[in-house]
């Protein structure tokens, strides 16, 4: 892989580094990324999953059983279902080739769902044999809420010039500063 431009980049090419030497005493090193990770054999099989994994998708994987996936329900973008078969990660495995700039929708089995971006990549030894996947996934509501916090803050500011009262655009100034580093705080966690 190229050097890292993101710390999404970086967290992915860790962890394809480390699937791919098969290293067991360096799958601690994935257990600390904050971001779900996970890893399939050739079939699908989910063979090792971090612990960001349980919170993201609100359920315990079970290694070698669940296959494709470590979310309990996912749907397309649009709210279709999309049966594990056909998810990115499936895709992935099947035709060997990393899937990009495809997001889906989690549900997890209390109901709740969150927007996500997958990283499926495949993974191969030295020698070049297939040896399955690995996934990262990266959930994008802290992004959308931080998006619309910044908006609100825009939006304060807008307003603090329009009004003719001193202490009214003191609070809307004071208003937006608290939704920008709500914003910012959303973005480091």
């Amino acid at each position: 892989m190229s050097t890292p431009r993101s710390a999404t980049d970086l967290f992915l090419q860790t962890a394809v580094e480390v699937l791919e030497r098969g290293d067991e005493d360096q799958f601690a090193a994935l257990d600390d990324l904050p971001v779900p990770i996970y890893a399939t054999d050739p079939q699908g099989l989910i063979t090792y999953y971090n612990s960001a994994c349980i919170g993201f998708a609100g359920r315990t994987p079970t290694a070698r059983a669940d296959r494709w996936c470590v979310t309990w329900k996912l749907y397309s973008d649009d709210g279709q279902f999309l049966p594990h078969d056909r998810c990115p990660m499936a895709v992935a495995i099947r035709e060997q080739r990393p899937v990009r700039g495809v997001s889906s929708v989690a549900e997890r089995p209390d109901g709740a769902t969150v927007r996500f971006l997958p990283f499926p990549t495949p993974l191969f030894d030295a020698d070049g044999q297939f040896l399955g996947a690995v996934n990262m996934l990266v959930d994008l509501s802290a992004a959308q809420t931080a998006g619309a916090l910044l908006g609100e803050a825009r939006r304060c500011r807008r307003l603090s010039l329009g009004v003719d009262d001193p202490e009214a655009a003191r609070t809307l100034e004071a208003l937006a500063c608290e939704y920008e580093a709500e914003a910012r705080a959303l973005r480091l966690n």
